[in-house]
């Protein structure tokens, strides 16, 4: 929210969304009323507060009563509003129609480059166990040929026993009767 003067009419065209959504549970609208009876007493005072915080009326209804509250209160009061959302829920917060629709509006261009170049250098998708293995197998080649004399391949035998610990029988079988020749 970088204008503090159009979070009426933000309020005004975001009430039926807040209302629908079910990120927008009595817990959350609980916290945001709390919120603002605590930190901003003149926006919300404690009878309205308690009002607004009734559990005998539906979520729903507490929350629509709340959003007309904070459109008569003013500007200010819709302001607090969604800061109090921004910090409780920042989920339901960015999927706000209005911010949906301002950060379209930023640079639409920026989000087309980002998720493109995503899908432009994904090599494969095996994950890093597999990549893993792989560089597993290369150290393990290059192992071999440095150390191919008979002389040298004695003093990489603990490494190669401790090495086998992971593959499967057949292969730490013959790892490890390598090492042992």
């Amino acid at each position: 929210m970088t204008d503090i003067y159009d979070c009426h009419e933000k309020l005004q065209r975001d009430a039926q969304f807040l209302c629908s959504h079910e990120g927008m549970d009595t817990e959350l609208v609980d916290r945001l009323v709390l919120q603002l009876n605590r930190i901003y007493p003149q926006i919300l005072s404690d009878k309205e507060a308690h009002r607004f915080r009734n559990l005998s009326v539906p979520t729903k209804v507490r929350l629509a009563e709340l959003l007309t509250h904070l459109y008569v209160k003013g500007e200010e009061a819709c302001h607090e509003f969604y800061r109090g959302l921004h910090l409780h829920a920042e989920d339901v917060y960015t999927s706000l129609p209005t911010r949906v629709t301002q950060t379209d509006a930023a640079d639409p261009q920026w989000t087309f480059i980002a998720t493109s170049s995503q899908d432009r250098y994904v090599l494969n998708d095996r994950g890093p166990r597999f990549f893993l293995s792989c560089f597993s197998f290369v150290v393990g080649f290059a192992m071999f040929y440095f150390y191919k004399e008979g002389d040298t391949l004695r003093c990489t035998g603990p490494f190669l026993h401790c090495s086998a610990a992971a593959l499967s029988k057949g292969a730490k079988d013959v790892l490890i009767s390598y090492a042992e020749v």
